[in-house]
């Protein structure tokens, strides 16, 4: 079978992953209402297109933070990648290398910080951070991110709680008994009951924008907050010294009945007026998704299900695959927008 768009590869992953593990990538929030509209509002946008414009030469390169990436894509943070792939993070850290982009690695990763870093040495990658009731736990990992190389702290902002994710209640979801969150072993009691391996209410739902004095305090790392919805919070984080936004609604998994992300993204940057680089995620599924992001004012987007796709297909070809895909279709819609 030909794989020609990002919709092929969803096909083959829902086709020959395990149901439960599919159902995990899937889900959505109660309704997955706000899920599906992150897609439906990319359908809704239309362009202007100019004509008699030289687009014989190109140049669809962008810089993160000062780090030049070969196209404004990078692979947002998502847990588990073994449920996708036996080599899990490890083949996504090498496909983002070979595809000189940026890779942001998850806390909930099923390989170690250090096995991401050597699979991939000098690839640029940033670290997804969730802040656990034990702080400790949370300052030794910033610590090992910035002292293996990881050039970026992207704190994860929308799950004080975890949402209600209907289909992972009705499957029972658990990690496998040969998986684990690699980043977190030791740091808590082995909780095979608990859904996602780690005890109950481990996450610290007390956190607020003093925490990023905190955060500051730990690492000389750029800080970007992940989960920024509104031009409010927006001028917080500017506020507050941050780096970077990343414009999203946590795939959809989190407060269902919220914005697409794109539909935000506009009230984002003119919130910060240029302060802080403003990226985004969430249904993204075509080159011409990227463009129509960049062209509201989005510096570059992350992909999070797709890549995982691309892992289930065919690890890290199957995830490179995905990133060319996306490459050229977006280089495309550059030209034939003017």
């Amino acid at each position: 079978m030909a794989m020609v768009c990002l919709s092929d590869f969803e096909a083959y992953a829902k086709k020959y992953l395990p149901k439960i593990a599919w159902d995990f990538f899937a889900a959505g929030a109660d309704d997955c209402s706000t899920r599906d509209e992150n897609i439906l509002a990319y359908r809704r946008i239309r362009f202007r297109p100019r004509v008699l414009r030289d687009v014989s030469m190109m140049d669809i390169r962008t810089k993160l933070l000062g780090t030049e990436i070969s196209f404004p894509v990078g692979i947002a943070p998502t847990g588990f990648h073994q449920l996708a792939w036996p080599d899990g993070e490890k083949s996504t850290a090498r496909a983002a290398k070979a595809m000189n982009t940026c890779y942001i690695a998850s806390t909930y990763s099923t390989c170690t910080l250090q096995e991401i870093s050597t699979a991939a040495p000098g690839g640029l990658r940033w670290f997804q951070l969730y802040i656990h009731r034990n702080r400790e736990v949370s300052q030794q990992l910033v610590q090992q991110a910035e002292d293996l190389g990881f050039q970026g702290l992207v704190l994860t902002v929308d799950l004080p709680y975890t949402g209600k994710r209907r289909d992972d209640v009705r499957n029972g979801f658990r990690l496998p008994p040969h998986m684990k969150l690699k980043n977190l072993e030791g740091a808590f009691g082995v909780c095979r009951t608990s859904p996602y391996g780690l005890p109950p209410n481990s996450l610290d739902p007390s956190v607020t924008w003093n925490d990023i004095y905190w955060l500051r305090s730990l690492t000389h790392l750029p800080i970007i907050l992940k989960g920024i919805l509104t031009k409010e919070d927006a001028e917080l984080a500017a506020r507050h010294g941050v780096q970077g936004i990343i414009v999203s609604n946590h795939g959809g998994r989190q407060l269902d009945g919220g914005p697409a992300t794109v539909d935000a993204l506009v009230e984002v940057v003119e919130a910060v007026q240029g302060r802080v680089e403003v990226y985004l995620d969430g249904g993204i599924r075509k080159g011409s998704d990227v463009l129509k992001a960049l062209a509201l004012g989005a510096k570059c987007v992350f992909i999070g299900r797709p890549a995982l796709w691309g892992l289930a297909y065919k690890g890290e070809e199957g995830l490179q695959d995905v990133l060319r895909i996306l490459q050229d279709e977006f280089r495309l819609s550059m030209a034939l927008a003017g």
